[in-house]
């Protein structure tokens, strides 16, 4: 059999972790059909569009992007080999018939759970038949389709546990794009975790839009237990020669069960690293958001996680000018924020997504007044994360380095905590786990000296 043409394939990944992830398995899929990543559509095969529908108009970019394409593709035809362009992820699954209607530039749209059928949608595009829109969700056969041999470049990687939210939380377009939770069973997740591992990846990162929501079918032999949770899977995971730090992310608040906030104190090899999004320090707001906690039921599962593991790291999500939010409920945020004390955290100002409940609220805030608050609250949660940062200061922590750094002889690695680290060591240690005493800080990076008995190994 001859091996198929080589092409060229531009990928651009907008959003979050999971589009990142999906982008890497997209790759994977159209390996076989002959496509290697490029790093700039100019002059690609195919390009895709993985879109993110969680930030400000979004759609828009896609639409802008997409305009940027329309020369090159025209330019590609002249030369005889034609450009596909695909629409990928969220924003496909949200607005695929008026993507198609609009963007005539676009060959197809595929939606977060149908991506395993690109081979088929391409090669119907490619004989000018059959549909061009795929969306519908299949969790089941897309995991089923993708539980081959996977690609992966480095000693870290995404793995992809649980998709999809029930929690209609009134501002995300998640449950509308990514459908009701459903999780993968542990067998299939293990398969994965040890091919990683096998290939040299040392991290793994669970993901799920919500993780902590994992409830999966149990391994074979287990049938009697009924489903595993997250804090089961990660015990399981935690067997797995060769892989020495596990991370999960997004979790919700109302998911953290004894059994997951247990393994955090018992599982040496799950990183003292916890993103919990809050959201809001007030009740009021947390309610008409549709949170389903109260920021003291928040609070209490913060502490109950730092009795278990007293030197994790917290890090959380915060919306302001949200419709409603007045003065005092700002404030009551500020003052959520100093009693719990992050280590990192990601705030946005509050944007209206069509189709969520949000969009239609009264008393929407004023952009100046919601700014002015962003402002504020980003001040005070960059002086916690250099603090925090700077606490590391003294200490002696376990680095993986993951590859060279900037300057001659520097390596770049990341800590238990999920900060940069920078400093000076041999290369011979990239992929390997070292001990670096801390010596700098920055907001956002630690730099430091190696060990001397990892500098001779």
């Amino acid at each position: 059999m001859m091996a198929p043409a080589r092409k060229k394939l531009f990928i651009k990944t907008y959003g979050c972790q999971m589009n990142v992830y999906d982008s890497e398995r997209m790759r994977d899929v159209l390996a076989p059909l002959g496509y290697e990543p490029s790093e700039q559509p100019d002059g690609a095969d195919m390009v895709i569009l993985n879109t993110c529908h969680i930030r400000e108009k979004a759609a828009e970019k896609v639409y802008s992007e997409l305009g940027r394409l329309r020369p090159l593709k025209e330019e590609k035809a002249d030369s005889g080999a034609p450009m596909t362009i695909a629409v990928a992820g969220c924003v496909a699954q949200a607005q695929g018939e008026e993507i198609m209607r609009r963007a005539p530039v676009v060959d197809l749209v595929v939606g977060p759970q149908t991506y395993h059928k690109l081979p088929e949608l391409i090669a119907q595009t490619h004989r000018s038949r059959g549909e061009r829109l795929e969306t519908e969700f299949e969790p089941v056969e897309k995991f089923d389709a993708l539980a081959g041999n996977r690609k992966v470049a480095g000693y870290s990687a995404f793995l992809t546990v649980q998709e999809g939210c029930d929690k209609f939380c009134t501002f995300c377009v998640v449950p509308y794009t990514r459908g009701a939770e459903w999780s993968r069973p542990v067998d299939q997740i293990v398969a994965e975790a040890r091919q990683l591992a096998s290939k040299g990846v040392r991290e793994i990162t669970l993901l799920g839009q919500n993780v902590n929501a994992y409830h999966g079918e149990p391994p074979a032999g287990h049938e009697a237990d009924g489903v595993w949770g997250l804090g089961r899977l990660l015990r399981h995971l935690a067997m797995i020669g060769g892989l020495d730090r596990i991370r999960y992310t997004t979790s919700h608040p109302n998911d953290m069960d004894d059994e997951l906030i247990a393994a955090h104190g018992e599982l040496e090899c799950l990183m003292p690293y916890l993103h919990l999004p809050v959201q809001s320090g007030s009740d009021k707001i947390l309610h008409a958001m549709n949170r389903k906690h109260t920021f003291e039921s928040y609070a209490r599962v913060i502490e109950k996680v730092r009795a278990a593991r007293p030197d994790i790291a917290i890090s959380g999500d915060f919306i302001v000018g949200f419709p409603g939010e007045t003065d005092a409920d700002f404030e009551a945020t500020m003052q959520g924020v100093r009693e719990i004390n992050y280590a990192s955290a990601f705030s946005f100002k509050y944007s209206r997504r069509p189709g969520t409940p949000g969009a239609s609220l009264p008393m929407q805030v004023d952009e100046a007044v919601a700014s002015e608050r962003l402002t504020r609250l980003q001040a005070l949660l960059e002086d916690q994360q250099t603090a925090f940062n700077g606490s590391q200061i003294g200490r002696r922590i376990p680095v993986l380095f993951e590859r060279k750094g900037r300057e001659d002889g520097q390596l770049h690695g990341r800590s238990p905590y999920l900060q940069a680290v920078h400093c000076d060591a041999p290369d011979h240690l990239i992929g390997r786990i070292a001990e670096v005493a801390i010596t700098g800080s920055t907001r956002n990076s630690l730099t430091g000296e190696l060990d001397a008995k990892a500098s001779a190994a």
